[in-house]
Order: C-alpha cells, then sequence, then structure tokens
C-alpha cells in the first residue's frame, strides 16, 4: 500500500482533487470530516470538550464558533484541544488502514499536513496548487469570507512556494477541470503499478 498525504493551502482546490480520488476508487480519509464526526451529534470528544469548554457544545455537538471563541488567542487552551482531537483522529485513522488493507492506494486528506500533523506515517505528500490571483478569487468568493479574514488564514499556513518545495508530486488546479482531473488520473495509474520514486520521474 502507498499512503499518499494530500494538502495544500486554502482555495487551492484540495476537497476537488479528493473527490477525484473517490471517483477513481481511491479511499481517502478526510481528516476534517473525521474532526466534524467526533464533535457531531454524539460524537465521541463532545462530552470531554464540553469538561474542558463549558457551554461549547449542545444537541448538536460542539458549537465550533463557540469552541474557536473559547480557545481564540490562548495557545495553552489551544494546545489542550488539539491534545484531545489529535489522537481521536489517529485512531480514526487507523481504523481507516485497517478497513482498506488490500488497497494498492489510500489518500490521506490533510489540511495542515506540514503546519501540524508532519509527513510521518505516509510514503509521499501531493500539493495542489494554483496561482495566487486564481486562490484570492477562490476564497473571497465564499460566503462570510472577507480580505481580512483570508489574509490572517494565510498568515497561519505554509506559503504555497514552501508547500511545493516540499511536495512529492504538485497538481496544478489553476487549470480547468478537465486537465486536473487527467493529472491526477495519470498519478492515480502509475502509483497504482509502481512505486512513489518511479511516479516522481514520469508524473510530476
Amino acid at each position: 500500500m502507498i499512503i499518499l498525504g494530500l494538502t495544500g493551502s486554502i482555495g487551492m482546490g484540495k476537497s476537488t482533487v479528493a473527490a477525484m480520488f473517490a471517483a477513481l476508487g481511491v479511499p481517502v480519509f478526510d481528516a476534517d470530516a473525521e474532526v466534524h464526526r467526533l464533535q457531531g451529534p454524539g460524537g465521541e470528544l463532545v462530552q470531554a470538550i464540553e469538561t474542558l469548554f463549558p457551554g461549547t457544545t449542545g444537541p448538536d455537538g460542539v458549537d465550533r464558533a463557540k469552541l474557536s471563541k473559547a480557545v481564540l488567542g490562548d495557545a495553552e487552551k489551544l494546545a489542550a484541544l488539539e491534545e484531545l482531537i489529535h489522537p481521536a483522529v489517529g485512531l480514526g485513522r487507523t481504523a481507516f488502514l485497517e478497513e482498506h488493507a488490500d488497497a494498492p492506494l489510500v489518500v490521506f486528506d490533510i489540511p495542515l499536513l506540514f503546519e501540524k500533523t508532519g509527513r510521518a506515517g505516509l510514503d509521499a505528500v501531493l500539493v495542489v496548487s494554483a496561482p495566487a490571483d486564481v486562490q484570492r478569487k477562490r476564497v473571497l468568493a465564499r460566503p462570510g469570507m472577507s480580505e481580512e479574514k483570508f489574509e490572517h488564514i494565510l498568515a497561519l499556513q505554509m506559503p504555497d512556494e514552501e508547500k511545493r518545495k516540499r511536495a512529492d508530486f504538485i497538481v496544478d488546479t489553476g487549470t480547468p477541470l478537465a486537465d486536473t482531473r487527467a493529472q491526477i488520473d495519470a498519478l492515480v495509474t502509475c502509483l497504482r503499478d509502481h512505486d512513489v520514486r518511479y511516479c516522481q520521474q514520469c508524473v510530476r
């Protein structure tokens, strides 16, 4: 099995690319989706989060806006929250790998791979990237987004140029969808039959 980490900065098209992998039959573990599940109605972390941060949960699980406000600007509180979340997500990832043990290729969709989790346990990393003007246009089109909020998010993320330098594979999402899909098709085809190093020469 090859475990491919998928990451990219905000607005770069990571979710779209993850869906392309899934459409090709590649199992995808979505770290964000797992966090939502853990914090949703009946989620395993709801009670522990309420204990740490009283008033941040309700019938629908964790109120993400209240939780965000509770930890905003407090490094110790954020660290305590992460100490809850990261091990739980790790257990979900382990269960995912067991479920798909026979798959030749799986993808871990990890938004803050370089910023938070690192490359441990991954065979290769794929970075989705697009020109800065395309990224900005996409993000500012989102409901509730502002220039100030966008710049704040960018400041918390590793620059796209640095991510590209650290990547084993780069997919350009600033092109028409058909072109991006062709890049993913070629990568999946190669990784199902060859090792990472061979595919780096053929696909990147």
